[in-house]
């Protein structure tokens, strides 16, 4: 039980550090970037070969997959048995693997106007890692329908329709569209913020769950 009891912690613990760390990190090393800009400028640029923070952000995207799949093991103990959260479990890894150890490993960079086969394999990686998570939400509702907790079905719907209508304006950065386009930055940081609160909401329900649980076998 206290070995159980310790995976679980750690799997949160790495949660929040893994999402507030993110948060914290982009936005200090986005400071020793002579002229990038949180708004304007994509995360993924402060991990391309031309940055001064290339190694550091690299490094730490690594880590940070390291620590949401540590997080997607601890989940899986709490939430397991059923279908949907094998499901889940795997749209975690594959975030993970796709927007940690993918734009970590894989350099964003373009050369003369022309993206570079490591950009392309950085793009497609985190590309699979945040479909994952954009649909993380449904089946988290599935996991824990509205007759079980109504609130947290609420905010996975909020959260699922938030972070859709974020991502197509970080996708519109593909169009001609100025407005929508030159804040690409500034759009991809709500996207992320909306699905790391989730992330900490789902690790703060992982302590209660398990909790309630200890409560019933006392009892």
């Amino acid at each position: 039980m206290k070995r159980r009891k310790i995976l679980i912690l750690t799997g949160v613990f790495a949660c929040f550090f893994g999402c507030i760390g993110d948060f914290v990190m982009t936005f200090v090393s986005g400071l020793f970037y002579p002229g990038y800009s949180q708004l304007r400028d994509t995360m993924s640029s402060l991990g391309a070969s031309d940055s001064p923070v290339s190694d550091i952000i690299s490094w730490w995207w690594v880590v940070l997959g390291l620590l949401i799949i540590l997080f997607a093991w601890s989940f899986r103990r709490v939430f397991y048995p059923g279908k949907y959260v094998r499901t889940a479990t795997w749209l975690l890894i594959l975030y993970g693997l796709g927007e940690g150890f993918g734009s970590g490993l894989f350099k964003a960079d373009i050369t003369e106007g022309v993206l570079t086969q490591s950009a392309w394999i950085h793009d497609a990686l985190g590309g699979i890692g945040v479909a994952a998570l954009v649909v993380l939400p449904l089946y988290m509702q599935q996991i824990i329908p509205r007759n079980v907790h109504r609130w947290f079905y609420m905010l996975s719907t909020s959260v699922f329709f938030i972070g859709l209508f974020f991502l197509l304006l970080f996708l519109a950065r593909y169009t001609n569209i100025a407005i929508l386009a030159g804040y690409k930055g500034l759009w991809q940081r709500l996207f992320i913020l909306d699905y790391y609160v989730y992330l900490m909401s789902i690790a703060i329900l992982m302590i209660r769950r398990e909790g309630c649980r200890r409560d019933k076998k006392k009892g």
